[in-house]
């Protein structure tokens, strides 16, 4: 995730902070500092710290259960709104997603036994003050509270995975999908009208909501689409490639009079040696040196798929190399195509145009 700075790595999974948090922490320090000086800062801001200490638990519990079925996380990204913990694919299974989906608010239930059991039941009912018993009790309830809202049956939220992973016993994975969104659209306006009346934070969350629904809906039918057609449906058949001994001047010059963002990068045999982003082209522009070639600054390590790839197995191959673009190869192991995310999309507008040959 861009504007996200690496903290530390457990366990292989990037831990990250986003700066948009850094700015909540700062802001609150101020107000805090303003109302009642540097204590009451201090003090707030050290339990705004453990409560997101709290959420990186909770998204630590969904990475480790995934690791149980064999999906990596590579990273946690820790946000104002909370934790995002990307998965490296979405699990096969409804079990698999519902175990993985409810492990992130059983940690919190731990978490709150043990805040429980440490004392904070003696001041649940009157955490007035953060000091001692009152800054535990606020602790054990804010994370009832999570529990309690996580289970919501509204995506991006997990209950909303839970409510996806019991429909898709029964339905298809995209039709289970679509009722689940349209379950946590209808909990977005819910959040929203309240919010109006009596807390306008409860907006900000109505569209993260809504907005994380309507993509989960997308997502689900792009999958169903690139499970039934093979990567030589919609690949991308006239593109641009270029030698790596190619010059940087001849990389702009192809980035400006096409419309591709990454080359597929040749060798002198003619086989693919790699792939040159437009990231990549700009960031070795930036460095001003006219030594430099195409084969110096492009990515060694991409891999490659062939025509008969399904697009879904393609896709979980452009995640885990996080690759914005796959060159695609024929049975001779020629470079025939280049496939990237517009692709699956397009061809996804393709078939909803077409509802005839849609299956849910």
């Amino acid at each position: 995730m861009s504007w996200s700075l690496p903290i530390f790595r457990v366990a292989g999974i990037q831990l990250r902070i986003h700066i948009t948090f850094l700015l909540l922490i700062a802001w609150l320090a101020f107000g805090y500092y303003a109302q009642g000086g540097s204590a009451v800062a201090a003090s707030r801001v050290i339990f705004v710290l453990l409560l997101f200490l709290c959420v990186v638990l909770h998204e630590f519990g969904h990475a480790f259960a995934a690791k149980a079925f064999g999906i990596n996380t590579p990273d946690i990204t820790l946000l104002p709104i909370g934790g995002v913990a990307r998965l490296e694919r979405m699990p096969e299974e409804p079990v698999q997603e519902l175990i993985i989906a409810v492990a992130g608010p059983l940690v919190n239930v731990v978490i709150a036994a043990g805040l429980f059991v440490a004392g904070g039941s003696q001041a649940l009912l009157n955490p007035a003050t953060v000091e001692g018993g009152g800054l535990v009790a606020q602790l054990l309830t804010i994370n009832i509270l999570l529990v309690l809202f996580n289970l919501l049956p509204a995506f991006p939220m997990d209950g909303g995975r839970v409510l996806r992973a019991l429909l898709a016993t029964r339905m298809s994975y995209a039709r289970a999908t679509q009722v689940a969104a349209t379950v946590g659209q209808g909990f977005a306006f819910v959040f929203g009208f309240v919010g109006l009346l009596f807390n306008p934070f409860l907006i900000f969350i109505a569209l993260f909501v809504y907005i994380g629904a309507s993509q989960e809906a997308a997502l689900a039918q792009m999958k169903d689409v690139s499970r039934r057609f093979p990567v030589s449906s919609a690949m991308v058949r006239e593109f641009r490639t270029l030698s790596e001994n190619a010059s940087l001047q001849e990389a702009v010059d192809a980035l400006l009079a096409t419309s591709q963002h990454d080359f597929p990068v040749v060798d002198e045999t003619g086989n693919v040696a790699g792939l040159l982003t437009r990231h990549d082209l700009i960031a070795a522009l930036r460095k001003n040196d006219p030594g430099l070639r195409v084969g110096d600054v492009m990515r060694r390590d991409i891999p490659t798929v062939t025509t008969g790839t399904r697009f879904e197995d393609a896709f979980r191959i452009m995640q885990e190399c996080n690759c914005p673009a796959v060159p695609v190869l024929d049975r001779m192991k020629r470079l025939v195509g280049l496939l990237t995310p517009e692709n699956v999309t397009e061809l996804m507008m393709v078939q909803s145009a077409m509802p005839q040959r849609r299956v849910l």
